[in-house]
Order: structure tokens, then sequence, then C-alpha cells
């Protein structure tokens, strides 16, 4: 019998040591709070023509519940504050661009966590009217030669170079101020045309335009990747994801609708399509969960 209780007093000492060594479970953390995202800039973002729209924006700004904000938002679960606007340019940032459609830089504090926007390509007006130049010209030749370019030569991409990129920088900076905590994103504009040959029944630039628009919008994108090198914002590049995926693509593999036979009422803009690739890449780059 003292055998017996000696032996179970040496088991109940074990036991009280096992679990003197087992640590206590750790406490669950607390839940994240939701990104504070913030989406400026111009159509590209507010997705322009793509249905449903967006009951809470102005009509004049053809924002859609569709656009790559809206998308990447429901990804991350983060809290979306959206005023993104058809026709914006930079000057938008500061003033308002329409009545009742405040500053954009407005929307922005020190609580902001997140900042994405398309912007640049209204500026000076310079992208609408080459394509509508192009296009008129493209027309007048039945799509052969190079009417735009012997009329424009170099004036385009003068103008992104000399106008554009500073007006950019001057818009980025304001964002970083206005947000300071924030991590700050600006895309690239999606291929609206092939590096070749084009599709005139659908995009009325004349064949030889097509490299010569194309590379209009590479100076874009490059003026808009090196302000946002000068500035400390992260550029998401689209030129490798939307390459085959322009206007002259078939539907349901291009990201961007064409003048003629196209899904949008808001011609030479992203679809739905284009729109969730731009949500995916921006959603890549700034590594968000």
């Amino acid at each position: 019998m003292v055998r017996l209780r000696r032996l179970i007093a040496v088991l109940f000492a074990a036991l009280a040591g096992v679990v003197l060594l087992v640590p206590p479970a750790a406490a669950a953390p607390p839940p994240r709070e939701p990104l504070d995202y913030v989406a400026l800039g111009d159509s590209y973002s507010a997705a322009s023509g793509v249905l449903p729209p967006d009951p809470t924006a102005a009509p004049q700004c053809l924002r859609s519940t569709r656009n790559y904000p809206h998308v990447l938002a429901q990804a991350i679960g983060a809290r979306l504050t959206d005023v993104t606007c058809g026709g914006a340019d930079t000057n938008d940032y500061f003033e308002a661009q329409h009545p009742g459609v405040p500053p954009q830089l407005e929307a922005l504090s020190a609580e902001t966590d997140l900042v994405t926007m398309t912007i640049g390509g209204n500026d000076s007006g310079v992208f609408i009217q080459s394509i509508l130049r192009c296009s008129a010209a493209g027309l007048l030749t039945l799509g052969q030669g190079s009417p735009c370019r012997d009329t424009y030569g170099s004036s385009f991409e003068d103008t992104v170079r000399s106008t554009t990129y500073p007006a950019l920088v001057r818009a980025l900076t304001a964002v970083r101020e206005a947000a300071p905590r924030a991590r700050v994103a600006i895309l690239g504009y999606p291929w609206i045309l092939p590096a070749s040959g084009g599709c005139f029944d659908r995009m009325q630039v004349a064949t030889g335009d097509v490299p010569y628009l194309r590379s209009l919008q590479a100076t874009l994108n490059d003026a808009v990747a090196r302000a946002a090198r000068e500035t400390g914002v992260t550029f998401v590049d689209l030129a490798q994801v939307s390459e085959g995926r322009d206007a002259c693509a078939p539907l349901g593999v291009r990201w961007v609708e064409p003048v003629l036979q196209g899904t949008n009422a808001v011609i030479v803009h992203p679809n739905a399509l284009g729109e969730a690739g731009m949500a995916a890449r921006a959603q890549e780059v700034l590594r968000l969960r």
C-alpha cells in the first residue's frame, strides 16, 4: 500500500511538471482594421461606360461600381472612398471639376492608408485629341499611309514631356503631402492599339499611324513612371499584362473597347475585364492581401 501511494505521488508530480512546461495558449491577435483606401483619377479609374453606374457619383463623372478601385477594395477588404471622375486631369486634384464635385485632394487625410489613380491622359487634351485627329486623318486616307504623323510630327509627345510630366510631379507631390502615411500608386494606361497593323474596321487609324499612336502612349506612360519615381510613388506598369489586349483584340480578350463594334457607350476606354485586370495588377505590385 505504501509503495502504491508513493507511485501515485510520483505520477501526480510528473503530471504537474508537464502542465508547467506547456506554454499558455497564445491570445488571438485583434482583428485588423480595414485599410482606408482613397481612389483618385480620371475615366480609366472611374471605368466610364461600364455598367452599372455608381449611384453615389455625380452623373458627369460616369463612374462605375465595377471600376478597378471597387474590385480592388473588395479583394482586400478595404474601406473605399472613390472620387474618380471621367475627364479629370491633374488640375482637378486642386480645383472643382464640376459643380458639386470638389477637388479630389480633399478626399485625402492623415488617416488615409492607400491611394491609387490613373491621371495625366487628359492633361492639355493631348491624348484624346491625338486619337480624334488621327482617326479623322485615317478616314480621309481610307486607312492608308501615316497622315497623322505626317501632319503633327512630334508635337503630341513634346507636349507630354514639357507639360504633362511636370503637372504629374506637382499632382503626385500634393497627394503625398495630403496623405503622408499612405501607400500611393499610379497606374499606367493599358495599350489602346497593337504595335503594328491595327484594325481599321474598329479603330479608324491609318496603318502607318498605329505605331505613331502607340509611341505616344509609351511616352505618356514613361512620363507617369518618371513622375512616380521622382515623388516616391509606386508605378503600376500595365504594358506587359495588357499586351495583346488592346482595342483590336476580340471581345473577351481585349481590355479596351474600340470606336466601332464595341460594347461600351464610352469608346476607347477599359471594359469590365480591363478594370478587373488593372485591379489584379495593382494588387500584385502593391502586395496587398
